[in-house]
């Protein structure tokens, strides 16, 4: 629980603290890059960090896009990528009801990400598009409503369609104890720089199912276990020499704090200095967890330390 501004540290220091770590486990959105635009700096650093032989994974909690439209980003923006370094919650949703042998049909809060990956692994589902409340809530309950028999599990992450009727049918499907409930990730808000937007996250979609269906979710992204296993089983990572990049500390931070790697916030996504300093001063053990060892306006400011 340093909270060490790498900007402050000499190069010697810099170069020790990269010379003690072999793997590099980075978040995107807010890292990386803001929507469809690059981060100044931030590819040069992490293909410099594939040049010094770090092995560089992408571990999302975005649950839009399939890896397959994550290569074609990272490709279009200027970092190289394979299938194999990527990890998005669409994908590991989909990893996880393979994993248990599901069978059923599954009700989608969620995008198209979520559906294709599921479609590769022969999960059929429902649910993507708009559902808006046509009429008013007596006509969707007296005479629209119906629920699909077929359907064991529910899958909410973000939706730009978000609505009423969604709400009604997830709550519905989830009212039968033997459906499940999976939340791609429970991130708040989203990084916005832009006009001081605040972009509501996939987490108050799953609040708002929760609330009404009086449930908890089985949580897929960062810091799930789910994900911290899914790491470990696929990458074979040494945790004294690895270090989590991310821009939000109750998901990337948190994640890297419990798994024992170094850990380093950038200040150009969700968290501010000003969340550091509160949560260092903190006396709840919780809010220590959550501070990282380092910190960095933005990523792409580690280029000329690298050099």
């Amino acid at each position: 629980m340093s909270a060490r501004s790498l900007s402050k540290l000499n190069k010697d220091e810099v170069q020790a603290l990269f010379n003690s770590v072999d793997t590099i486990l980075t978040d995107c959105d807010g890292v990386l890059w803001l929507h469809m635009k690059a981060l100044p700096g931030s590819p040069e650093v992490l293909n410099q960090f594939r040049e010094m032989g770090k092995r560089v994974f992408y571990i999302t909690n975005n649950n839009v896009i399939t890896r397959e439209d994550f290569l074609v980003k990272c490709d279009k923006l200027g970092f190289k990528s394979t299938k194999d370094e990527v990890l998005t919650t669409s994908y590991l949703t989909a990893c996880y009801l393979q994993d248990i042998g599901f069978k059923k049909k599954v009700y989608i809060v969620g995008t198209s990400g979520i559906s294709r990956e599921l479609n590769l692994v022969g999960i059929r589902n429902i649910g993507v598009g708009p559902d808006p409340l046509v009429n008013d809530v007596a006509t969707l309950v007296m005479k629209d409503f119906k629920l699909d028999p077929e359907v064991g599990a529910v899958i909410v992450g973000f939706d730009e369609h978000f609505s009423y009727p969604k709400i009604l049918k997830a709550a519905s499907y989830l009212n039968h104890p033997d459906c499940l409930f999976i939340a791609t990730n429970t991130d708040e808000r989203g990084p916005s720089r832009i006009n001081d937007c605040v972009i509501p996250g996939t987490g108050s979609m799953v609040a708002a199912i929760e609330t009404c269906a009086g449930r908890k979710p089985f949580l897929i992204g960062k810091p799930s276990s789910y994900t911290i296993d899914a790491i470990r089983k696929r990458y074979n990572i040494d945790p004294k020499k690895t270090l989590m990049i991310g821009d939000r500390c109750n998901t990337d931070i948190l994640m890297g704090t419990r798994c024992g790697f170094k850990t380093l916030l950038v200040l150009s996504g969700v968290n501010t200095l000003e969340d550091i300093m509160y949560w260092k001063q903190s006396d709840k053990k919780e809010d220590h967890d959550l501070v990282p060892d380092y910190y960095i306006d933005k990523l792409g400011d580690l280029l000329s330390l690298l050099s």
